[in-house]
Order: structure tokens, then C-alpha cells, then sequence
């Protein structure tokens, strides 16, 4: 399994001033505005959204269609991962932990941390079958199960750096990469740890993102 650390992120979001000229081609999100118009920060969040957090459209268990950028990720803490509803080797066993891992943010699901799981089949996995897969899981509100186009998906799993160097490897939704994305969209802080790593770690390492500024190194 790939691992795709925080610096990893960063650093591909710094290469997007090399790449403005293409970038400036992509969509962008609604009510963005030109680099002339913003600040440095404002034109790095905006960057980063076009190259790595695509506006695609989704639809959620309950049927709901939303954009990706606009209406899941920005201005919120969030949690990514991927699946597909028939995989019998990953997809249990990450979800299981993340299903631990919700009871642990306790009231902060669904108000300062919002987690996200999309289909990597989103033409067998359709609306029906998502929120039946999603119940398997005890998913409390603020855990939102989505489907979309194959397209889409795809753009949204390679911007995000859920995606191996190797076509073959790549292809082959058996070994698909079984990390949790999480991040705070405002302070363009992501990061990245196993999707089957000890659950109460996880949990921690997600909760970083909502108070960033305090030190957490322990004194020897």
C-alpha cells in the first residue's frame, strides 16, 4: 500500500506555480476570483483546489447531488477515502476502523469534522447500493457515502494522489490505495496515514487539523 505523506501534498501543490498556465484552463469553483484580485494565500487555497480538489459532481447516499469543491470540502475539515461496495480485502477492513474512529469525534461529526467515502465503481455501486453499504457501517451523520461518474471519480482520486505510478497496478481496483486523505481546507493543511492503522490515531492525527496551532510534542 502507498504511503502519501503530508509533505508529499504540500509539495505538489507548490509545483502549481509552474503549472498556472494550465491550471488557469481547469474549472474552478463558484465565486472564485482571479489571482490579480487575491492575496498570496487566497491564490495558493485557489490553486490547490484547482489542481488537486476538482468541482465534480457527486451524488450522496440520499440521493442529494453536490460538488465536490463547493459543497464538501470547502471552508471544512474533512476526511477522504475510497472503496467499492464488492472489494472484500481493503475496503472492510478500512472502513471498520473509520467506523471506530466516528464514535470517537463524538459530537464533532458532522459540525467541525465532516468524513467522505466515494465509490471507486460508481457504475455498479449506484445510490441504492451505497446507502446499504454505508449502513453496514453504523455511519452516524457526518459521514457521507458518495457516487458519481466514472470520470469524475477518477479526476477526484488522482487529484487528491490516490493513484499509483505504475498503469497496471493503478488499473486494478483490488490494490487500490487504502490511505485516509484528511485536511483542513482553509489553512491548506493535508495530510495522510493508513487506513488500517490503530483507529485511536487516527482519530488524533485527523483532530490536529482543528486546532493546528497547539504543540503537541511531548517533552522528554
Amino acid at each position: 500500500m502507498q504511503d502519501f505523506s503530508r509533505r508529499k501534498f504540500i509539495n505538489m501543490a507548490a509545483a502549481t506555480a509552474a503549472a498556472a498556465p494550465v491550471a488557469a484552463l481547469l474549472p474552478t469553483a463558484r465565486g472564485a476570483s482571479t489571482d490579480a484580485d487575491q492575496t498570496p494565500t487566497q491564490v495558493a487555497r485557489q490553486r490547490i483546489q484547482r489542481l488537486h480538489l476538482p468541482n465534480v459532481p457527486l451524488v450522496t447516499h440520499e440521493g442529494k447531488q453536490v460538488r465536490f469543491y463547493d459543497d464538501l470540502v470547502r471552508d471544512k475539515i474533512v476526511t477522504i477515502n475510497f472503496f467499492y461496495a464488492k472489494c472484500e480485502e481493503i475496503c472492510p477492513m478500512v472502513n471498520a476502523n473509520l467506523a471506530k474512529v466516528q464514535k470517537m469525534f463524538g459530537d464533532q461529526l458532522g459540525r467541525k469534522i465532516f468524513m467522505y467515502s466515494f465509490t471507486l465503481k460508481p457504475d455498479e455501486d449506484t445510490v441504492d447500493v451505497i446507502k446499504h453499504y454505508r449502513s453496514m457501517y453504523g455511519a452516524k451523520p457526518g459521514w457521507t457515502f458518495l457516487t458519481g461518474k466514472l470520470d469524475d471519480i477518477e479526476k477526484l482520486r488522482r487529484g487528491i494522489g490516490f493513484s499509483y505510478p505504475d498503469p497496471a497496478i493503478d488499473k486494478d481496483k483490488n490494490q487500490h490505495i487504502g490511505n485516509i486523505r484528511y485536511g483542513n481546507e482553509p489553512l491548506m493543511l493535508w495530510a495522510a496515514c493508513p487506513g488500517m492503522a490503530h483507529a485511536q490515531w487516527v482519530a488524533e492525527s485527523i483532530s490536529w487539523m482543528i486546532h493546528p496551532e497547539v504543540n503537541r510534542v511531548q517533552a522528554p
